[in-house]
């Protein structure tokens, strides 16, 4: 065989691998976005039972068709506090069940003899996608589109692969050196180390499916292949977990424990069974008479086995796995960790979670919704405080001031990223509201501040509010939380009724604050007041006139979405 052969075997092989992870990518992306609903609801449920978090995990992972974005999008929550160490173990050990659904497409795609094979039916799916999303008006017709397209190409890079690998076939030199690899050990760790590199065990999965099919390797030696698969695809939880916190290290650590434990107990049953006397048993002979004259069906079978033994034998011990686990990663970490001088966070995103974009828009309006609810306490006590000077502690105030700017830099970064992901145009829609309802809870602050200010003068100049006047900020104060409160249902909800209420109390507000200015300028001609505490009284009306806007303007945001 000439060089050019060889060279020409081997670009085919990378360009199959390439568009098969592109092909990977964009079925991930579009299934992500159509089935998002679906996705937030099954993981409302994750906490009612262990056996529901795994089934969580396989129909998340195999709708995603990635158990790496599963994994990074469990580490997010955790991080963000959202999903316990069980939890996430039991959707972990899922996730590895809904990874061998791209081994059996690619084993399905193999079938057919003389007549039109499954891969050529498959792969003019891409054709079908690529029509769909160019002459479609509709965004999830789009995303269907992309589905599709994704699937076919997946299949186009499959057949790809296959070509290289009958090439490769052809090269007696290349038969005998697979031929003399033969350590289940050594098995396992090219399998891990190529899956690491690669950062896809499918990818991995399917090359040694397609060896097998062309009768470069053995089913042994693709059954050990496909476990060292499992450990190397660990290598981006772990990477997911190193940047993160203490429970994002552990929940990394927990798969690394599971998918390393599953393999060491087959390598060893494996060794067993080679020790029965006088019987030539393996796990090869036993899938290959389970499944005869289809080698791509026994190792497809084989991986879908292996995993879900693995998280039979594991699930039990589920809460033992974890407390081993905190043990190696200890709490006096996370305690060193929450002493450092800067402790603040966001509470319900996580960077791992762009790898799931339609979840990350969820826990972007829980994040803007806690910022909203810091940002009228500081209002809310700012008022107080006008009224009972002495009453509430500045440090509280400050704490809680600095912490708005903290969540309102960071969650702006943190939008801008989500912003450029495959969202569906109303996700972009509601991203491009956010922008604007973080710069209405800046201002909150900014009036919060600005009242405190207004305290601080009036005790400078020995002065004080008159009766009317407390009576007037009470009432101000109430109406204020009214109107925060239906703010709040409009916006988590997107209950219309809510935002016609929200808009009712902001007119009450307006037409209230007018008739309040009409009565303290009554108080100043009369000399009632102090005229320097009166005129800062008169813009104190009008901050919080301007806050009831704000926050209408948060709750009017959800139209927008809607629209």
């Amino acid at each position: 065989m000439s060089a050019t052969f060889v060279v020409s075997a081997i670009l085919t092989l990378l360009a199959g691998i390439g568009i098969f992870l592109i092909a990977c990518s964009m079925m991930s992306s579009n299934l992500e976005a159509v089935s998002s609903s679906k996705l937030r609801a099954m993981f409302a449920k994750v906490s009612k039972s262990k056996w529901l978090g795994v089934g969580i995990g396989a129909v998340a992972t195999a709708a995603i068709q990635s158990s790496g974005a599963t994994t990074v999008m469990v580490i997010g929550f955790v991080n963000a506090g959202i999903m316990s160490l069980v939890q996430a173990a039991t959707i972990i050990f899922g996730a590895n069940i809904g990874t061998t659904i791209t081994g059996q497409i690619v084993a399905l795609g193999m079938f057919g003899g003389d007549s039109i094979s499954t891969t050529v039916l498959f792969s003019a799916m891409a054709g079908v996608g690529a029509f769909i999303m160019t002459f479609a008006k509709k965004d999830i017709l789009k995303k269907v589109g992309g589905i599709l397209a994704g699937f076919g190409m997946l299949f186009v890079g499959l057949s790809m692969m296959s070509n290289s690998m009958e090439s490769f076939a052809e090269l007696d030199a290349v038969k005998q050196f697979l031929a003399s690899i033969k350590n289940p050990l050594l098995l396992v760790l090219v399998g891990a180390v190529l899956t690491a590199i690669i950062q896809s065990s499918s990818v991995m999965t399917s090359v040694a499916i397609t060896m097998l099919f062309v009768g470069l390797i053995s089913l042994d030696q693709g059954i050990y292949l496909t476990m060292g698969s499992n450990i190397g695809s660990c290598v981006v939880a772990i990477i997911a977990g190193m940047t993160s916190g203490t429970n994002a290290k552990r929940t990394a650590l927990i798969h690394l424990l599971f998918n390393t434990g599953g393999v060491i107990i087959f390598l060893v049953v494996g060794l067993l069974l080679g020790m029965v006397p006088g019987r030539d048993v393996d796990f090869g002979t036993i899938f290959g008479t389970l499944f005869p004259d289809a080698p791509q069906t026994q190792l497809a079978m084989f991986h879908t086995f292996f995993n879900c033994v693995a998280v039979l034998l594991f699930l039990p011990f589920t809460e033992k796995l974890v407390k081993l686990v905190e043990r190696i990663i200890p709490e006096h970490i996370a305690v060193e960790e929450e002493a450092k001088p800067d402790t603040k966070r966001l509470y319900y995103v996580d960077e791992h979670m762009l790898a799931t974009p339609p979840l990350a828009v969820q826990q972007v309006k829980k994040e803007i919704m806690n910022m909203a609810d810091i940002a009228m306490r500081n209002f809310s006590d700012s008022l107080y405080m006008l009224r009972h000077p002495d009453a509430i502690d500045m440090d509280q105030f400050r704490a809680n001031e600095d912490e708005l700017n903290y969540l309102n830099k960071k969650l702006t970064h943190f939008l801008v990223k989500l912003f450029d992901q495959n969202l569906s145009v109303k996700d972009k829609r509601y991203i491009s509201t956010a922008f604007h309802t973080l710069t209405d809870l800046e201002r909150v602050g900014d009036y919060a501040k600005n009242v405190i200010e207004f305290k601080d003068m009036i005790a400078e100049t020995d002065g004080e509010l008159s009766g009317d006047a407390i009576d007037e900020i009470r009432n101000l104060q109430e109406l204020l939380e009214k109107l925060y409160d239906a703010t709040v249902r409009a916006y988590v909800k997107r209950d219309l009724d809510a935002f016609e209420e929200a808009k009712a109390y902001e007119q009450q507000m307006d037409d209230l604050t007018e008739a309040y200015k009409g009565a303290h300028l009554y108080r100043l001609n009369e000399d009632l007041c102090n005229p320097e505490i009166g005129a800062n009284y008169m813009t104190f009306l009008s901050n919080v006139e301007r806050v009831a806007d704000h926050y209408f303007n948060v709750a009017e945001s959800i139209k927008e979405v809607l629209r």
